[in-house]
């Protein structure tokens, strides 16, 4: 399905409609949008958590799944018999029952003073869910969150590259990457992505390496060249 408000422009895979407005909602209270540049929503959060999810690790393809399923500690990793998918599902069906009884709307109808006070709740374990914990479920959404504004776009997040403006990071590095470790000047680049490699969007040199635009800073103007 496509939404028509989608700010990725992308179809979904796994997740049903309530499900993307729980996780838009969601997602833009974690990382927001401010003067800094886009928020998760905008940087397409939901689309990666969704590819994710529709991927071997939604069903957790690769791991032990036989049980018994006992409590764990954090040093042994993942624990439940959920799969990050069955998490998803399960968690946001019975979070919107829980607003639905105390607020008599879902999630991403409520207002966003409380829908951040949930989401301080859920982190606390302090809602108490039928089927799982509310905190294992914002630990597993906060890091998926995290990963998708970071992560290369060719997963489906970081639209843009609005991580890593955010950050100054160049992504994959140009064939002058060695002479300019080395160099005491601040590296100011226009990020590029293994998706811009696939996709043809930036040029490369002989060996295959991308050539930078390099952004110059001064006082008075920014200026552009490629490396």
């Amino acid at each position: 399905m496509t939404l028509s408000d989608n700010p990725t422009g992308a179809s979904y895979l796994y997740l049903l409609e309530p499900e993307i407005r729980f996780l838009e909602a969601a997602v833009e209270h974690l990382i927001p949008t401010d003067e800094l540049g886009p928020g998760a929503r905008d940087a397409g959060v939901v689309v990666y958590i969704d590819r994710q999810l529709a991927g071997t690790w939604g069903v957790h393809g690769r791991q032990y799944r036989g049980g018994p399923w006992l409590e764990g500690t954090p040093q042994q990793g993942y624990q439940s018999r959920f799969t990050p998918q069955e998490v998803y599902r399960i968690a946001i069906r019975e979070i919107d029952q829980h607003c639905r009884a105390e607020f008599d709307r879902p999630f991403a109808q409520l207002a966003g003073d409380r829908q951040r006070h949930l989401l301080e709740e859920l982190e606390k374990d302090e809602i108490l869910l039928p089927s799982l914990s509310s905190k294992f479920f914002f630990d597993m959404l906060w890091r998926n969150t995290e990963e998708g504004y970071f992560a290369d776009p060719l997963y489906g997040g970081n639209r843009d590259k609005a991580g890593w403006k955010l950050l100054g990071f160049p992504g994959v590095p140009s064939g002058q990457y060695r002479e300019l470790a080395t160099s005491s000047e601040p590296y100011h680049a226009e990020p590029v992505s293994v998706l811009d490699l696939q996709t043809g969007r930036v040029p490369v040199d002989a060996e295959g390496f991308p050539k930078h635009v390099i952004i110059k800073h001064n006082s008075n103007t920014n200026s552009s060249r490629e490396s």
